[in-house]
């Protein structure tokens, strides 16, 4: 279905509870050889707002929904899922820890475009490795999955 993620530009944001995860991320996924573009927080600072941050990585997968998609981190990832499917065509998941099988399965049912992490709750180690479940799986294209994610569209 379209691009790979290898293809795609990642775009990553984070307020400071998820900042040292960002920076993190970042510079690995570099090393993985992707495209990869930071919308901030740029330094980290205990009194940001992560809308600032993520409206700005939600938007860009918005507005490009074929060739991009979005990993954001915050204290619990709550939040920023929440500003990202703000943003009409994201399709926003939190992983806060547990069972990853909910972030394949984020890719495989309901094509999700941005992967929104808990820092508080996941380590970088963790955070690695369900990132790359993340972009390994891939949307199913089952009409019963496109049905419904066509209703969510219409919704806003």
């Amino acid at each position: 279905m379209g691009q790979t993620h290898q293809q795609k530009i990642i775009h990553i944001a984070a307020d400071h509870a998820g900042f040292d995860h960002k920076e993190a991320i970042k510079l690995w996924l570099v090393e993985q050889g992707f495209s990869v573009i930071d919308h901030g927080a740029k330094q980290k600072d205990d009194e940001d707002d992560f809308p600032d941050y993520i409206g700005g990585a939600a938007a860009a997968v918005a507005k490009a929904p074929e060739q991009s998609i979005g990993i954001v981190f915050g204290g619990s990832g709550q939040g920023e899922a929440m500003v990202a499917n703000r943003f009409k065509g994201v399709r926003a998941t939190v992983y806060y820890g547990g069972d990853s099988k909910i972030i394949t399965l984020s890719r495989e049912h309901n094509d999700a475009n941005v992967l929104s992490i808990g820092a508080r709750f996941v380590d970088i180690s963790l955070a690695k490795k369900v990132i790359a479940a993340w972009l390994n799986a891939s949307f199913s294209g089952e009409e019963k999955r496109i049905r419904r994610n066509r209703k969510l569209e219409h919704l806003t």
